[in-house]
């Protein structure tokens, strides 16, 4: 499904009911289908999108926030080490979230005064249990926001991808004055980069950490170097991909899915999570978090060329602050090491509400 051509990401093209007018404005997922960008964009257009945002996204730029990550982790696990031994503090809040937000809005040059207000809109964003009217004042926020950083950065260009992708907007393609991004797109993929480029990250974090925490016997592998932080990594993009489920995609023709029929127009919803448990490819102990596992392949990040660009970073980051957490906290330990977290409200967002947990055991 996702690398047939028969499958469009496209609702303007390919989503009949969409199309047909049947889908109301104000649908509280209807940001994830209206956008204008490489994430909902098919064939050429996904293409020629992609070509301009993967300029700004190479290896060497990625490369250059490693400092920056590790500044921004040293920094984070000081404020952490300031809670009194045997006071709980919640990961996801005070690590799990501060180590993606503070880096994507540095490599985007969002202004300190900007950063709570847009992570209160990609949290937004990925509540599919907001109303209507939630969903609707949010798009109206996170737009404000984003046009603003625009306005910012036309007129003080800076080292950050906003100005890099205005640069592109504002080059003409052909000489007559047609730029190769229109500005909807421009601002839509910055919606795109911008969110996608952190929650994932809080979601990989949150994930590897509890998991960790809940089988110590895997973070003993680690400790012992019989598995890597890699393994880590990729063995929790495996078994809890850090998107659950992800809207939408579009059969441009009938296709017969095994045993089911999926209709010209219908709308498919990819099951990421999912694929990382099949035991006809994982084995019978595909529902098992271990790092030694010899295959660890996954759709964490995507499939075909709807690949996730920002994939490398989210790696690179994960890279340094998870063992940068365990090795300052050795005997970190869940607050209730048995008990169940509440998941996010989200279908689309996998990860936990919080994090509880204690630092270091309390004196005495």
């Amino acid at each position: 499904m996702l690398t047939d051509p028969r499958v469009s990401k496209s609702a303007r093209r390919h989503w009949t009911a969409f199309i047909n007018g049947d889908i109301p404005a104000d649908w509280p997922l209807n940001l994830w289908v209206a956008v204008e960008n490489m994430f909902t964009a098919y064939g050429t257009e996904h293409r020629r999108l992609r070509k301009l945002v993967a300029a700004a996204f190479t290896a060497r730029r990625t490369e250059a926030m490693r400092p920056r990550v590790e500044r921004i982790t040293s920094d984070l696990l000081d404020a952490l080490a300031a809670a009194p031994a045997g006071e709980p503090v919640d990961l996801r809040e005070g690590y799990a979230y501060p180590v993606p937000i503070q880096v994507i809005c540095e490599l985007f040059g969002v202004p300190e005064e900007a950063h709570a207000g847009l992570r209160a809109c990609v949290d937004g964003i990925f509540n599919t249990n907001a109303t209507a009217e939630e969903a609707q004042a949010n798009v109206v926020a996170i737009y404000g926001i984003l046009t603003e950083l625009v306005a910012l950065k036309r007129k003080e260009p800076g080292d950050d991808l906003t100005s890099v992708l205005l640069s592109v907007r504002d080059e003409e393609a052909d000489g007559e004055g047609t730029a190769q991004l229109s500005e909807s797109e421009l601002v839509d993929t910055l919606l795109l980069l911008i969110s996608a480029g952190h929650e994932t990250t809080v979601n990989l974090l949150d994930n590897a950490i509890h998991l960790l925490l809940t089988h110590p016997e895997q973070l003993a592998h680690v400790r012992a170097g019989r598995a890597s932080w890699n393994d880590v990594i990729e063995e929790a993009l495996r078994l809890r991909s850090p998107v659950a489920n992800l809207p939408l995609r579009y059969a441009v023709e009938d296709i017969q899915a095994g045993d089911v029929l999926i209709r010209k127009g219908d709308a498919i919803l990819a099951a990421y999570a999912a694929a990382g448990r099949d035991a006809a490819v994982h084995g019978a102990d595909a529902d098992v978090f271990d790092v030694t596992r010899a295959g660890k392949e996954h759709l964490a990040f995507g499939h075909g060329v709807h690949f996730c660009l920002g994939a490398p970073l989210a790696r690179l980051e994960a890279a340094i602050a998870l063992p940068g957490l365990f090795e300052r906290f050795p005997d970190l330990a869940l607050v209730e090491p048995a008990g169940e977290l509440p998941p996010v409200e989200s279908f689309i967002s996998n990860g936990h509400l919080a994090l509880p947990a204690v630092l270091r055991p309390a004196a005495g």
